[in-house]
């Protein structure tokens, strides 16, 4: 509901943290609730919950700024669904409020901050989350 009571706000009175909070409470808020109770689920202590809440957050974003990116850059076919639509509807998004290359830095940064939550876990069992960031952050569709 916020996301769409965001279109045709305006990007020069709204700034990122409105964005932000859009995906924190969208996209990410599924994530983290999916990842805090596999780990109560699994027997996690206090810090291993915080740790993939904290990498919950990350990939969560990181699938939106992705997806904003792949909007604008992306064809229909590429794409698989309607290229530009976020544009067209006049949503807030990361490359329309930052522009496109400071977008993929953002991606960037989030990629490697979900990576760094997964540092003293087990290598074996993080790999599959770390494959996951990066698959995340690379996606072409």
């Amino acid at each position: 509901m916020i996301d769409l009571a965001s279109e045709r706000l305006n990007p020069d009175k709204v700034g990122l943290e409105h964005l932000e909070f859009i995906h924190l409470h969208k996209t990410a808020a599924l994530l983290e609730a999916a990842a805090v109770l596999g780990v109560i689920m699994g027997g996690g202590t206090e810090e291993e919950i915080e740790k993939l809440r904290k990498y919950a957050r990350c990939i969560g974003l990181l699938f939106q700024v992705v997806d904003d990116i792949l909007d604008v850059t992306k064809s229909t076919e590429e794409l698989g669904k309607t290229a530009g639509k976020d544009v067209m509807a006049g949503k807030l998004t990361y490359p329309r409020l930052i522009g496109l290359e400071r977008s993929k830095e953002v991606a960037e940064k989030l990629r490697r901050e979900a990576e760094e939550q997964l540092l003293g876990f087990d290598p074996s069992k993080a790999a599959p989350l770390v494959a996951l960031a990066s698959y995340i952050a690379c996606r072409h569709n």
